[in-house]
């Protein structure tokens, strides 16, 4: 049975609970009124500097870009059964980048290896709630650790299919989809095939989930996922995250992320036997936060993900994934609000993961991780990030964040040694 319609028999046994809360359709304010219209502007710098690039090899890669993003939402008609749509328009614009310093996936690129003056797309939902459960298909973005659509560039990612969410339950919130299309970060096309990260060659025409999140108690969450990669692969995703507040200053987080992957059907990307998993550990004191993490992957391929960001794993950081076949990390990170400095709106943190015990020299042969790694990888990586966001008057809720990632590896790890910077400046309106 596909993984969709498990998820439909579990909401059609949520709809009949007799644990079901209020209806959010009952207090629906109808189709105009409950209407919001949100753009926001978008100016982003990137450049990535490869420190061992080979001989004639692209070494450097720069681009400045400004982005126009409009999302509306309408609100749902009256009546047992609400309709709505929501809608959105994206605009690119380039700054500065020319032929060499290309490929910083801000700006699509032509056929000279030059990228493009500006860049548009749009895309809409169509969607139904009845009681609390919600029925969106159309293009859209996703949050899901099975399938989650990514925002690391100029403009979002989107994806075309069927998203059913239900929360009639309190504290608990069931997810399915179909998705079969996708619109990557610097394109306008909305047809392409389905993301794959690292794996090679052909990859499947749809992807199914279903799964939800609950809170067992305020302190506790758990959340489980199954998904479906077409003729590639069988997901399962499971995470626990317990809260424990020791005053009113200091707490303890526990974060728990597992992921099982194995091949299914023609096995598209050849053999795969993985069990990949993340602990985190963090104690927050007054403004501070210091955070460590263990993280392993335990197969002969990396643990792999459809869409730009369904990797919910705590090393999973700036540049690398840290997800390579055997690999085990571990991470450091300080985390700083200096609003008890006197300083409200800005943040800063600092980490450090080191990775080792790669070993991709098992992959099968025939399958889309073939070469991809070798044997005794290990690298390294450092991210800063600092943000700042107004407070108040003309400016209020602009931010302005500076990224800064360095990576160190060796050649069987393969992601090579690389310098990053990146600056993001944001300006969001209300205008609904």
């Amino acid at each position: 049975m596909h993984a969709a319609s498990v998820g439909l028999t579990a909401l059609a046994l949520c709809l009949s609970s007799g644990l079901a809360q209020a209806s959010e359709q009952a207090e629906a304010k109808g189709f105009i009124e409950g209407s919001s219209l949100r753009l926001l502007t978008r100016n982003f710098y990137f450049n990535r500097d490869f420190r061992d690039a080979a001989a004639g090899d692209q070494s450097y890669r720069e681009e400045w870009a400004q982005g126009e993003l409009a999302f509306y939402q309408s609100g749902f008609t009256q009546g047992t059964l609400g309709l709505g749509v929501d809608a959105h328009g994206l605009l690119g614009l380039k700054l500065d980048g020319g032929r060499g310093r290309s490929g910083a996936d801000l700006l699509p690129v032509d056929s000279d290896g030059r990228p493009e003056d500006s860049y548009a797309s749009a895309g809409g939902v169509l969607k139904a709630r009845l009681s609390s459960t919600e029925l969106r298909y159309g293009d859209m973005r996703t949050e899901l650790p099975v399938f989650a659509t990514g925002d690391s560039r100029l403009l979002p990612e989107t994806a075309t299919g069927a998203l059913l969410t239900s929360q009639e339950v309190e504290g608990l919130r069931l997810d399915a989809g179909h998705f079969t299309a996708y619109k990557l970060r610097d394109s306008s096309n909305h047809d392409d095939e389905l993301y794959l990260n690292y794996g090679e060659g052909k990859v499947g025409k749809a992807i199914d989930f279903v799964g939800g999140t609950y809170a067992i108690t305020p302190q506790l969450n758990a959340s489980l996922y199954a998904a479906d990669f077409a003729e590639t692969w069988r997901q399962y995703y499971g995470n626990l995250l317990y809260v424990l507040p020791l005053s009113d200053s200091q707490a303890l987080d526990f974060d728990f992320n597992l992921y099982r992957t194995r091949d299914t059907g023609k096995a598209l990307q050849g053999e795969i036997d993985n069990t990949t998993y993340s602990f985190a550990v963090g104690y927050a004191f007054g403004a501070h936060k210091l955070t460590a993490a263990y993280q392993k992957v335990d197969g002969d391929t990396p643990f792999d993900y459809v869409g730009g960001d369904s990797i919910f794993l705590a090393n999973s950081v700036n540049y690398s994934d840290f997800n390579g076949a055997h690999e085990r990390s571990w991470q450091l990170r300080y985390d700083l609000d200096l609003a008890s400095y006197g300083v409200p709106g800005l943040k800063f943190s600092a980490r450090y993961i080191k990775g080792d015990d790669i070993d991709g020299s098992q992959a099968d042969p025939l399958g889309g991780y073939a070469g991809l790694q070798g044997q005794g990888g290990e690298h390294w990586e450092r991210n800063l990030d600092l943000r700042y966001v107004v407070q108040s008057g003309a400016a209020k809720d602009l931010s302005l964040r500076l990224r800064h990632a360095t990576h160190r590896a060796n050649a069987a790890q393969g992601e090579g040694d690389v310098d990053e910077l990146r600056l993001i400046v944001e300006y969001p309106f209300d205008i609904l």
